[in-house]
């Protein structure tokens, strides 16, 4: 009896709107792409006009100044980092290079487990979202009603909104992961089989080309004598 991997359930060739994994990593890959131009030409743009972007800190209500020239330039490197990583998931499921996708795939993991730990940490110091709503500028939108509503209904509602959000980054992370098996099997399945014996060596055709062959070809009409 053939035995199957437990993750094998949730292999699957086809993700949202019945496309191909392949066509949605392209599309994911190009939509953070796109997102990660945006917010460099943010970044680049303030550095080289500060004062467009800048907050005083008692806006902020707190003494920290987010938008220094050594932040930005982090947040600069990082936004560099991300389009290098995205190029290389979208050229590598266009291209059919899987290990060109494991760098995308890793900063996926990597910003699930950090939504999880926001998650957790609203579950278990729940105050600490009143504190910050307390913090934020007297200007905010709708800050006073937010106050006013009852903490454990808000601590409901972002947990419901990070859980949602969870959610849809775990199948993105499962199409990325399919798409990755697929190029992977499509490549192995590829490679050419060579059987050597004592005196000859026989080149073996791929399975698809066999069963093709066999269906262009069929044997001669039987002649009766």
């Amino acid at each position: 009896m053939k035995m199957h991997s437990p993750w094998a359930r949730f292999y699957s060739n086809s993700c949202c709107l019945c496309c191909h994994v392949r066509t949605g990593t392209i599309i994911l890959g190009v939509w953070n792409l796109i997102i990660n131009v945006v917010v460099l030409l943010i970044l680049l743009s303030a550095l080289i006009d500060p004062d467009q972007y800048h907050l005083q800190s008692s806006d902020l209500g707190n003494d920290f100044d987010f938008l220094d020239d050594a932040n930005v330039c982090i947040a600069t490197a990082i936004s560099l980092l991300m389009i290098l990583i995205c190029a290389m998931a979208t050229y590598g499921a266009y291209k059919q290079h899987a290990a060109w996708i494991i760098p995308f795939f890793c900063y996926q993991i990597f910003d699930f487990a950090l939504n999880t730990l926001v998650a957790i940490s609203v579950l278990v110091y729940p105050n600490t979202i009143q504190d910050y709503l307390r913090q934020l500028p007297a200007e905010f939108p709708y800050k006073e009603e937010i106050l006013s509503v009852n903490p454990a209904c808000v601590v409901v509602t972002i947990l419901l909104f990070i859980s949602i959000i969870l959610a849809f980054k775990a199948y993105l992370i499962s199409c990325v992961w399919n798409c990755y098996r697929y190029i992977n099997s499509r490549n192995s399945s590829d490679v050419l089989v060579y059987i050597t014996t004592n005196d000859t060596t026989v080149l073996l055709p791929p399975y698809d080309d066999t069963v093709t062959g066999t269906a262009k070809d069929p044997p001669p009409p039987y002649v009766s004598a």
